[in-house]
Order: C-alpha cells, then structure tokens, then sequence
C-alpha cells in the first residue's frame, strides 16, 4: 500500500495536541511586512475584511510565507462562498469567517472550504500548488484536511447561539472578536466593560465545552498566559500596525526628548 500524502498544514495537529500557537493580523499590503512577521509566527492572517489589501497583494503576501514554518490564513469580508475561493485557490490554508451568529453561518462556513462530497468548494486551485510545493493531485489529496475553517464569535446573538454554533462539524476553530463582541451592545472600544466581559467568558465556555480548539486575542504576555492556562491554542498577538506601533513606542521609552 502507497503512504498517504502527509497534510501540508501542521495547525490541526499542533491543536489537537493542546500546543498554543501565536499569530498576528496583517493588513498592510506588503510583502516584507509579512515575510519579517513569518519568521517568527506560526501564522498569518491576511485581512481582506478591514485592510486595504487586494487579491493581487494578498497572492503575494500568502506567497512571502514560503520558506518559513507561519501558515497563511485569510479574513475574508464576509461569509460568502465567493469570497473564500479565490483565497484557498492562492494558497492560503485556511479561512477566517466573520460574524457567524448561528448554527446555519456556520455550516455555511463549513462547506465554503471543503469539495464536494464534504462540501461546496469549487474546483480551481490553480497556483495554491505551487505555494506549497506540491503537484496538483498531491495539493487535492490533502486539500479538504489541510483547509482551517476558522469561525468569528463577535455578535451577542452568537454568544446567545454559542452551543448550537458549537455543535456543527467541520469547525476547526472559533476565536473570539471582542471589537465588534462590545459594539454589538452598543460598548463601541470598551473591550473591558463588564458587560462585554461576561459575553466574553460565555462565548469562551461554550467554545471549551464543544472541544472545538479557541482562539482569542492577546494584549500582553500575562493575558496571553492566562488565556494557554484556560485552553487557548490560537493567540492573535496584534495587528501588523500595533505591532509596528508598540516596537516604536518601546524603542523610544526611556530616551531623553
């Protein structure tokens, strides 16, 4: 008997044997941002929500992670089938969904990133091959595992859904948005308001519940430690921009101006 293909994403396994991996948001469109960012990264998620970035970019941007151990991801600007093809097809290996408030967002979500019988991926990844590496038949052997479907907790009507969102198969992680989580109660910017906490520690308990890996956002080391000792295995240690903005201020601290 010939030896499956290994898969060519190493996120699934890292998860499933509770190791936290550390990631960041990049919406510059730039290739030297990225590569910097993915010598260090066990992922990338290239914003096509927020930033600026378009498919010719984030092509390029997916592609800088060559050579590197960071796994591109993408965010795309909402949960349509559409919007996630062309990504996967460019070579990202997985997909960010945002705003997914019920059980039928999800499972909309699920079948985007998996062919046909698993789900509704349209056939065509023309240059993801050559990202990884890989022939065409190697790529599609692999493709349906290899491809994270990352669900987005950020509306109180998903808080108020979480167990049945939680209990679709195919979800292969859900973070937690706390942006849009507090402006969804009318708490624009207030991510530590009590009411936005508590939505918080909600939608974090169904999530460990399911068993479903969890994933969040990390402002410090300490929050960052915390969160691995509750079950965290997808930190989001910033933006490219607060990175770049918090090296900045840190390298001034301290100097006599």
């Amino acid at each position: 008997m010939s030896t499956p293909p290994a898969p060519l994403n190493r996120l699934r396994q890292e998860w499933r044997e509770g190791r936290p991996t550390f990631g960041a948001i990049a919406t510059i469109p730039s290739i030297q941002t990225v590569r910097i960012m993915a010598q260090s990264l066990d992922w990338i998620i290239v914003d096509l929500e927020h930033g600026p970035i378009d498919l010719g970019s984030a092509h390029a941007m997916i592609t800088a992670t060559s050579g590197t151990p960071c796994v591109p991801l993408v965010r795309i600007a909402a949960n349509e089938p559409w919007l996630a093809k062309a990504p996967m097809d460019l070579g990202a290996l997985g997909i960010n969904f945002p705003m997914i408030c019920n059980r039928a967002d999800a499972e909309k979500a699920v079948r985007s990133v998996r062919y046909p019988p698993r789900g509704e991926r349209l056939w065509g990844p023309f240059h993801a091959p050559y990202r990884w590496g890989v022939s065409m038949p190697q790529y599609m052997a692999t493709a349906d595992d290899d491809m994270i479907c990352m669900v987005t907790i950020e509306h109180v009507e998903a808080v108020n859904r979480i167990d049945e969102i939680m209990a679709t198969p195919g979800i292969d992680v859900a973070v937690i948005g706390p942006g849009d989580l507090a402006t969804s109660i009318d708490k624009r910017g207030l991510i530590d308001h009590p009411e936005v906490v508590d939505l918080m520690a909600r939608a974090e308990a169904g999530i460990l519940n399911s068993g479903v890996p969890i994933g969040g956002v990390a402002r410090s080391a300490d929050q960052a430690n915390r969160m691995i000792d509750r079950g965290y295995v997808l930190l989001a240690l910033g933006f490219d921009w607060s990175l770049l903005q918090r090296g900045i201020t840190a390298s001034l601290e301290g100097i006599r101006r």
